[in-house]
């Protein structure tokens, strides 16, 4: 038997000794029925199962009891599950996949565990894990699960996982920055696990995904987590160490301390392995993959305000990065209110790509200055502050970037934030639908958004134009009494109507166009400029028509220049229509422009026109 135990009073002696170490037994499997398990089903033909049947199953709950063993890389687990066929149609079997340096050892359905004939497991491509393959189990079911249906499946796995780029270099990455990419692994100092698109550590069920197949990978991440945002997932974690006590385990943004058991006189170098678990209570997964994270460096001495608790093998280099989290500060505070703590650990190579998910920033620390820092931060920082609703991203990662553009702003200027904003403007036009001549298209409307484009890029842009609608008083007020509310959100009109209340305006029109709906993007062009002389005075009254051709209606500030002087009004222009606005010049008008940037269409997003000095009558 491979047996984990609590171990009080464990000593040099007792290792010698035939019986197991006293205390509770934490986690217990029989290699003898592992093997005879894995070869029974291996032995077995695996049934054929289709993509429609892979992406049938949805994940309601995860009850995961966890065993690391970072020295050896390796990790057992006992699953418990709740899954449901979320398809239109019965299924006859279901499947689990885990990581392909995993093997399935035993699975377990409404409580009785099934023999070799009723389930196999094979290996399938797909670049959901870094391995570039997933070990599939394949269980026929006695009865075929009906629509609408739920089962409780209990599966136990283990292996090792070692740090994997083959997905990578074999579509021609070079290995550094393969392996910068995927640097997912269990190992003696660091542990870091991504979930479901970089290592699954977890069970989960999909088709087969490749890197080279597009954008099907991110857009199946996107609709998983949406999916499954509801999801709740307990897990119980038991890491059998030598040495000393790992500082910290972060599981899906929650950071625990680990309790040691056993004998607390036994010294770090004794060689002797000990035991340290953490609970984490179920929770709602939320908008993100599932995520396992343990380190050994010890927490960093920061200053006692600072935002950051950080986990470092280079202390030296934290400093940059708790001065850049300072200086954000206050515009986080001014927009969600006070910064919750943020848990910094250090990955291991500096060159390591960041990974973010609320309440945790993982990253290669290096030399930096402040200010090369701050974006980054202040992204981090909105994220673990602001309240997150399960599925509802926009309200959470598309905040968040609207914050770090408002940073831009303060720091850059206007302009800075808005090149920023139009930088991914052409992306957003390609993804947003074709709805000429009536055609269904391919967007998502932001509630439901699964793609980065929609949630993040386009949201933060709704975001911006909200605050140039309303201004910045009456979108923090709104955002601050959401935040209240968040957790008993029932529906997703809330914000609206908090916005409402606090701005005294009409909205609906908006969100119907822009949160709601996918209408895709407007698409303005300047239609008339008239400009005319007032009467016995050196002003001009100049008519700006604007046409629509899109089908999302917009409110565009439209600007009367000459020179240095200008004056701006906002128009509302209505879908598939006209509208015009009148401005007062004190002047003699040299130029009408329309939009700055801040509102995306579905081409150009700044028009200018000059006026002829013929038509200034």
């Amino acid at each position: 038997m491979l047996l984990i135990a609590a171990l009080s009073g464990y000593t040099a002696a007792a290792q010698d000794a035939p019986a197991p170490p006293p205390g509770t037994v934490i986690f217990s499997r029989s290699t003898a029925d592992e093997a005879a398990a894995q070869t029974a089903a291996s032995m077995q033909p695996v049934a054929a199962v289709t993509d429609q049947e892979r992406d049938a199953l949805t994940f309601s709950s995860y009850v995961l009891d966890v065993h690391l063993t970072p020295s050896e890389s390796s990790i057992a687990v006992r699953a418990a599950l709740s899954v449901k066929n979320d398809s239109d149609a019965p299924l006859s079997h279901f499947v689990l996949q885990i990581s392909s340096s995993l093997q399935w050892e035993e699975i377990e359905l409404n409580g009785h565990k099934l023999d070799a004939k009723q389930w196999q497991q094979h290996t399938l491509d797909t670049d959901a894990d870094h391995t570039g393959a997933v070990t599939e189990a394949v269980v026929t079911l006695p009865t075929p699960l009906a629509p609408g249906a739920a089962i409780r499946v209990t599966g136990i796995y283990s292996g090792k996982m070692e740090q994997a780029a083959q997905r990578l270099t074999r579509i021609g990455a070079p290995r550094s920055a393969a392996d910068a990419a995927d640097w997912d692994r269990i190992a003696k100092d660091f542990t870091g696990l991504r979930g479901f698109g970089n290592v699954l550590w977890y069970p989960a069920a999909s088709p087969a995904l490749f890197l080279g197949d597009g954008a099907r990978l991110f857009q199946a991440i996107g609709r998983l987590k949406l999916r499954e945002s509801h999801a709740t997932m307990q897990v119980h974690l038991t890491v059998e160490y030598t040495g000393s006590t790992p500082s910290i385990a972060v599981v899906n943004g929650v950071s625990k301390a680990l309790t040691a058991h056993g004998d607390e006189q036994i010294e770090a170098g004794a060689g002797i392995p000990r035991a340290a678990t953490a609970e984490f209570a179920a929770q709602p997964i939320g908008f993100r993959t599932p995520s396992l994270f343990l380190t050994s460096a010890p927490p960093a001495t920061l200053d006692k305000d600072s935002a950051l608790h950080a986990y470092a093998t280079h202390p030296e280099l934290l400093a940059p990065y708790a001065a850049a989290a300072s200086q954000v500060l206050p515009l986080i505070t001014d927009w969600v209110g006070a910064p919750q703590p943020l848990t910094l650990v250090e990955l291991p190579e500096s060159a390591d790509q960041p990974f973010e998910t609320n309440g945790l920033l993982a990253l290669g620390l290096h030399e930096a200055q402040p200010s090369e820092l701050t974006l980054q931060m202040v992204h981090a920082l909105a994220r673990s502050t602001a309240a997150e609703v399960p599925a509802r991203a926009w309200m959470d990662e598309g905040l968040a970037q609207f914050i770090a553009l408002l940073w831009m702003e303060r720091t850059h200027g206007r302009d800075a934030a808005v090149d920023e904003m139009n930088a991914h403007g052409t992306a957003l036009a390609l993804a947003e639908p074709d709805l000429s001549a009536d055609k269904p298209g391919a967007g998502e409307s932001l509630i439901l958004a699964t793609d980065e484009i929609f949630y993040r890029t386009k949201a933060a842009d709704v975001w911006w134009m909200l605050r140039d609608m309303v201004g910045d008083a009456a979108l923090q007020q709104a955002i601050a009494r959401y935040q209240a509310q968040a957790a008993s959100e029932k529906e997703p009109s809330l914000f609206q109507r908090l916005l409402e209340q606090t701005s005294k305006k009409d909205l609906e029109w908006f969100f119907d166009d822009w949160v709601y709906r996918d209408r895709g993007l407007p698409d303005l062009t300047i239609a008339a400029v008239v400009p005319r002389q007032i009467l016995g005075k050196s002003a001009y009254l100049v008519a700006v028509e604007v046409a629509n051709d899109g089908y999302a209606a917009a409110e565009v500030p439209v600007t009367v220049r000459a020179g240095t002087v200008s004056i701006t009004e906002r128009l509302k222009i209505p879908a598939r229509a006209h509208a015009t606005t009148r401005i007062v010049f004190g002047g003699v008008p040299q130029e009408v422009q329309v939009n700055d940037g801040s509102v995306p269409e579905l081409r150009g997003t700044v028009h200018h026109m000059q006026i002829d000095a013929l038509q200034k009558k």
